[in-house]
């Protein structure tokens, strides 16, 4: 992954209300925003970047880009990403999320025929503090540091990188990979990612329930030599109740109760059985880190 200052980036869907907003943030934090792509609306500029029809076009005046991030229309997501790829472009982050299942299917075929590297969709991005910010992550509850965040859920790994910050450990980078059934890279790919990196000593992962961390411990302890701390949110919820947003909710309870190897209770466990630290609540967390990274 190229996730430096100077990476270029590109706007897919850059007159969307949402993706103005966030495009003046990226860029004020520093991100090398080169251009946006609208089609309708080639020609204009908005905050002061240049806009485009088609990702070709952008592409030749800008020169090769590492990162797009796409907030277009649901419907309109796969044409985009597969423009996208067309063009030579290997990262992808989707902030758009409810993308029809089909469409995210093909996607991910060609993602993985052209080893593009797909984040989301419902993805709030990456940031990497005091470097670059791809999406709509707050950037004031991160700081500089060694620790790596991978979240399902935006808010609280927000809520995580402040209580770290909060306690004099800083981040490497912040990852969210996104809320919807289907989804491009994976837990497991982003630990091999920050397992690499030289600027991570510990990771942090964050769930919710029904995340699959039941198939997860026994991956961490075969492939991943850095200490990893986790926090499951719902942790204290009822054991017959399921928490998520409405849809996730809604579907649980017309459907046929799942096997108990499926509760979060059963992967809240295999992780103890790895001996691999869970927090108990997010302000829990610095702790553990601090304690793994003395091991």
């Amino acid at each position: 992954m190229k996730l430096k200052p100077d990476s270029k980036v590109l706007i897919q869907g850059i007159t969307e209300p949402l993706a103005s907003i966030y495009t003046a943030r990226m860029k004020a934090y520093g991100t090398n925003i080169v251009a946006g792509v609208s089609p309708g609306e080639g020609g204009q500029q908005i905050h002061d970047l240049p806009i485009f029809d088609l990702v070709e076009q952008a592409l030749a005046v800008t020169g090769p880009v590492d990162t797009t991030i796409i907030f277009v229309k649901p419907y309109w997501v796969l044409d985009a990403a597969l423009e996208a790829i067309a063009a030579g472009i290997r990262q992808i982050i989707l902030v758009t999320g409810n993308i029809p299942p089909l469409d995210i299917v093909c996607l991910l075929r060609t993602a993985e025929a052209t080893d593009t590297l797909i984040l989301g969709p419902s993805s709030s991005g990456i940031i990497v503090p005091g470097s670059i910010l791809l999406g709509t992550q707050e950037s004031e509850f991160y700081t500089p540091g060694e620790i790596g965040i991978i979240g399902q859920t935006g808010a609280i790994a927000q809520e995580v990188a402040w209580e770290l910050t909060q306690a004099g450990l800083g981040q490497s980078i912040s990852v969210n990979l996104g809320k919807d059934a289907i989804f491009g890279s994976d837990v497991r790919q982003w630990l091999q990612i920050l397992e690499e990196d030289d600027n991570t000593k510990a990771i942090v992962l964050v769930g919710q329930p029904d995340c699959g961390w039941e198939r997860l411990a026994e991956y961490i302890v075969s492939a991943i030599d850095k200490p990893v701390v986790a926090y499951l949110a719902g942790i204290h919820s009822p054991p017959d109740k399921r928490l998520g947003h409405a849809y996730t909710m809604i579907a649980y309870y017309l459907s046929i109760p799942v096997d108990d190897a499926d509760t979060y209770q059963h992967q809240i466990a295999s992780f103890k059985q790895a001996k691999i630290a869970i927090a108990k609540r997010p302000s829990q967390i610095p702790e553990l880190v601090a304690k793994a990274l003395k091991k």
